[in-house]
C-alpha cells in the first residue's frame, strides 16, 4: 500500500470534497430539479449530479488509473487495486424536504479495505478526514470513542438499506432498540451519524443491510476513533459485503451492545 498515494488523495479529497459541500450549501432550500429513481422513492436532485460531476473530474485527472464508483454516475474506468467511492450528497431526502442533515463523503479503497475517508457537513463546515493509521480528525481535531457507563441511557442510531423498507425482522429489533435506549436516532445520512459515533455524540449505530458509497467511509471513521465494528454474530468486520448487518461502538460496549441486537433479533 503507497503512502504516498494516500495522502495525495486525501490532499485532493479535501479540496474537492469543500466545493462539492458548498454547491449543496449555496441550493440549499432553492434547488430546481428533483427526480424520483427507484421504486423505493429514493430521489435525485441537480446538486447530487454537479458535486458528483466536480468530484469524479478532479479523481480521474489525478489518478487516471484507478477506478471510481460513484451514487449516480456508477463505474468510471477499468478495474484496479485503487477504488473510490463517491456519494455525492449523501441525505438526498433529507436535503429535497428543506432539513439540514446531508453530507458528501468520499471513500479510498485498497484491495476491498478503506484507507482514507473524507465526509464534509456543510451546513455545520464540519470536516471529518480519516486515513488508515493516522486517526480520525474533525475541523483538525483528533477525534476518540466515548464511553459512558450506563449504555442504556444512551443515543443509539439506526441505519437501514432502501431495499430493507417493512421487513418484518428489521422492524422488530427497530422497535426493540426505539424502547431499549435513551433514543434511537434515523437520519438518513448514515455517514453523518458515523461521524456522529466517531465524535462521540452517540454511543452505537445499528446497521441492518445497507451497503453503498456512504459505508465505508464510516466505518474507517469509526475504527480509527478507536470504535469498533463487527457483525451481528460479533465477529470483526474488514473488507466490503453486499448485504452487510453491522454493529459499531465503543470497545467497552462491544458485548452489551451486541446481546442487546441479539436479543432483538430473536
Amino acid at each position: 500500500m503507497d503512502q504516498t498515494t494516500i495522502q495525495l488523495a486525501k490532499e485532493l479529497s479535501v479540496q474537492v470534497i469543500r466545493q462539492a459541500g458548498q454547491i449543496a450549501k449555496s441550493k440549499f432550500d432553492r434547488f430546481v430539479d428533483l427526480k424520483t429513481k427507484d421504486e423505493y422513492g429514493d430521489v435525485i436532485t441537480e446538486v447530487d449530479l454537479l458535486a458528483e460531476e466536480i468530484i469524479i473530474h478532479a479523481i480521474k485527472s489525478a489518478f487516471p488509473s484507478h477506478q471510481i464508483h460513484s451514487e449516480e454516475a456508477g463505474i468510471v474506468g477499468s478495474e484496479s487495486d485503487w477504488l473510490w467511492l463517491i456519494d455525492p450528497l449523501d441525505g438526498t431526502n433529507n436535503f429535497a424536504i428543506g432539513l439540514a442533515v446531508f453530507t458528501t463523503s468520499i471513500t479510498l479503497m485498497y484491495r476491498r479495505e478503506p484507507v482514507l475517508g473524507v465526509v464534509y457537513e456543510p451546513m455545520t463546515d464540519r470536516l471529518f478526514v480519516s486515513a488508515v493509521g493516522h486517526g480520525t480528525i474533525c475541523n483538525n481535531r483528533p477525534l476518540h470513542m466515548k464511553y459512558h457507563s450506563d449504555l442504556s441511557r444512551g443515543n443509539i442510531g439506526w441505519i437501514q438499506g432502501h431495499k430493507v423498507q417493512n421487513d418484518s425482522r428489521a422492524v422488530k429489533l427497530r422497535q426493540f432498540l426505539d424502547i431499549r435506549f435513551k433514543r434511537m436516532l434515523r437520519l438518513w445520512a448514515p455517514t453523518l451519524l458515523w461521524c456522529m459515533l466517531a465524535k462521540g455524540d452517540i454511543d452505537g449505530i445499528v446497521l441492518y443491510n445497507s451497503e453503498g458509497d456512504d459505508l465505508y467511509s464510516g466505518i474507517l471513521m469509526v475504527q480509527e476513533a478507536s470504535g469498533v465494528v463487527m457483525d451481528f454474530e460479533g465477529h470483526s468486520f474488514n473488507g466490503m459485503c453486499d448485504e452487510p448487518y453491522l454493529i459499531a461502538c465503543h470497545p467497552n460496549h462491544r458485548e452489551d451492545l451486541l446481546t442487546i441486537v441479539r436479543e432483538g433479533l430473536f
